[in-house]
């Protein structure tokens, strides 16, 4: 994400523009760039869900993207979507979603390393560097069936759907090849 104040900040909310790779993994995050947010009077809202200027903060904003946006199940943040909570058919659609958005964020990963952002090349290398092994332990396990959100088949017993596992599959190799060329030891998943 990046983060503008304009001149006029704090009787306005910030500009937030989320770097997408071209994808979109979240109902509020855009292809485009764009954050759909009442807090950023870019969704309608009303009483504390609005920008206050004698209130407001930028810690408020990035509360409200990590406990609004970035949540287990934001199949449920489009609009209208929350009346299908608990319902069948919502839930299904919930999982499936989840799935959609865990094969683009390994797309967004192959994107990063190969075009990381200008002045954070560092950044990048260090959290993969840390992450690599975590993130590909995940994959594996999806690839044997656990579902989406847990490691293991154990933790939740309806798994995730073959198609899942089958363009996860075609992904995983990429993942290995990119951590690989980072000179990241990937041995054990290759």
């Amino acid at each position: 994400f990046d983060i503008n104040l304009p001149p006029d900040y704090p009787y306005v909310p910030p500009l937030v523009h989320y770097h997408s790779c071209g994808l979109r993994l979240n109902p509020n995050l855009y292809e485009s760039g764009k954050v759909c947010l009442s807090l950023l009077n870019t969704w309608t809202g009303t009483g504390f869900e609005v920008w206050n200027p004698g209130t407001s903060t930028i810690l408020q904003v990035l509360l409200s993207l990590q406990a609004l946006v970035l949540n287990e199940k934001p199949y449920f943040n489009e609009a209208g979507y929350d009346t299908q909570i608990g319902r069948a058919e919502g839930e299904k659609n919930s999982i499936s979603y989840n799935e959609n958005a865990y094969l683009g964020t390994c797309k967004s990963i192959l994107y990063l390393l190969r075009k990381p952002p200008k002045h954070f090349e560092g950044l990048i290398q260090e959290h993969f560097e840390r992450h690599s092994r975590h993130i590909l332990s995940a994959c594996k396990a999806y690839m044997e069936g656990a579902p989406t959100g847990f490691e293991t088949c154990t933790e939740h017993a309806k798994g995730n759907s073959a198609g899942f596992r089958i363009m996860l599959e075609k992904l995983f190799p990429k993942l290995v090849e990119a951590f690989s060329n980072m000179r990241i030891d990937c041995m054990q998943f290759i």
